[in-house]
């Protein structure tokens, strides 16, 4: 049996047998039938209720004239989203903000969340950012056909040279591809380093100066949330543009 952690082990106590049967009806076979549910799938469903959780609350407590804090702190992660995206993508990059949004907010709790004892950041677990880097890559592709029709979209893979475009297509085909592999190594390579550092110091000096790492790994969970959405950001302007 895997270690698991406390979350994940309740999760398997009460879902096993279902999981193991859906699994087992697309014929996927998991490694321990009695603990299908690994620890980062766990904390990506604890990650996802918290949050949900949060929306649910912060809905019954919107206010105009007397916000609480909780709206203080989503109206500023949305705003600040929203103004990057503006700078980068135009003046119709509304429409973009709740992904990026939604997407930059789960990247950050699913950082931060490993700070709890108890729990573990899914994003150290390749996996996971993968997942998110492949979301990301749907996304703008899809809303680049979407805004461009899929011939008009499929011109800038091209180039702006028709004799070069044996040597460009397959070139931009990969250089896109590429961007899943950047965003997952990038976020999963930083929270690893993270946690692991963490962990070597906590168990070396168990007090003092682990907290100094504590405030370094909330730096790069921060800034690695901020990155990841900065780029998704900058291939959506790249996607939805009217000229390449």
């Amino acid at each position: 049996m895997p270690e698991q952690l406390p979350f994940t082990e309740l999760l398997n106590q009460a879902l096993a047998g279902p999981v193991t049967a859906m699994l087992r009806s697309l014929h996927i076979e998991p490694k321990f039938p009695q603990a299908p549910i690994s620890n980062a799938v766990s904390m990506e469903i604890l990650v996802a209720g918290i949050l949900i959780l949060l929306f649910l609350i912060l809905r019954t407590r919107l206010s105009v004239d007397n916000p609480g804090g909780l709206q203080h702190i989503f109206e500023g992660a949305e705003g600040f989203i929203s103004n990057q995206s503006r700078e980068i993508i135009g003046h119709h990059s509304e429409e973009f903000t709740p992904f990026l949004t939604a997407l930059g907010l789960f990247i950050l709790l699913a950082n931060l969340i490993g700070v709890v004892p108890g729990f573990e950041s899914p994003t150290a677990v390749p996996s996971v950012p993968l997942g998110c880097a492949i979301c990301a890559f749907l996304y703008y592709n899809a809303q680049g056909i979407k805004r461009q029709g899929p011939l008009q979209y499929a011109k800038h893979f091209a180039g702006p040279m028709p004799a070069l475009a044996p040597l460009m297509i397959p070139i931009e085909i990969i250089s896109h591809l590429a961007r899943v592999m950047s965003l997952t190594i990038r976020l999963f390579a930083n929270m690893f380093a993270g946690d692991m550092v963490t962990l070597v110091f906590f168990s070396l000096v168990p007090l003092g100066v682990p907290v100094l790492f504590l405030g370094l790994h909330i730096g790069v969970s921060l800034l690695q949330a901020y990155i990841f959405v900065l780029l998704t950001t900058v291939y959506l302007a790249g996607a939805v543009a009217t000229e390449h």
